[in-house]
């Protein structure tokens, strides 16, 4: 009796399957992984304008009134999250107070994070949830705030 050797259809559906299953769990870890270093960036934009916004105070005595007026003086060129929604797209969020004032005395500067879980929203120890600011902020815990009052 001649046998052909070769793999049966259940074989190579049940190979198939285990590849599938291990390529999807590769590319959810790999997702999560691109989530964190998109939220590391946003930190570090978030804490090069706060240091670009201190610089600008320490001239003119009081806080600006929007984060272009940093450029080129302060900072070489405003940050854009390409991937944040709403009020915050495309740059980073900010706000001051008091509110329509020419020379604001406190800001509030933001960014909405992918990974909420991150222990940098709990760790932001001047965070004033009681201030009243302009702009897109809505207190829920999904963005990382800089205050200044």
């Amino acid at each position: 009796m001649n046998r052909i050797k070769g793999f049966t259809l259940i074989e190579l559906l049940v190979a198939i399957s285990i590849i599938g299953l291990l390529s999807s769990i590769v590319l959810a870890s790999l997702n999560v992984a691109k989530a964190k270093g998109r939220d590391a960036k946003r930190i570090s934009d978030i804490r090069q304008i706060r240091t670009a916004i201190e610089l600008y105070k320490a001239d003119s005595g009081y806080y600006p009134t929007s984060l272009a007026s940093l450029v080129p003086t302060y900072i070489k060129s405003l940050a854009q999250d390409a991937s944040a929604a709403g009020s915050c797209r495309p740059n980073y969020c900010y706000a001051y107070s008091p509110l329509l004032s020419l020379q604001p005395t406190s800001y509030h500067i933001g960014a909405q994070m992918e990974n909420l879980a991150s222990g940098v929203l709990s760790s932001d120890s001047d965070f004033n949830s009681s201030a009243s600011y302009t702009g897109g902020f809505d207190g829920t815990g999904s963005t990382i705030y800089d205050v200044r009052n």
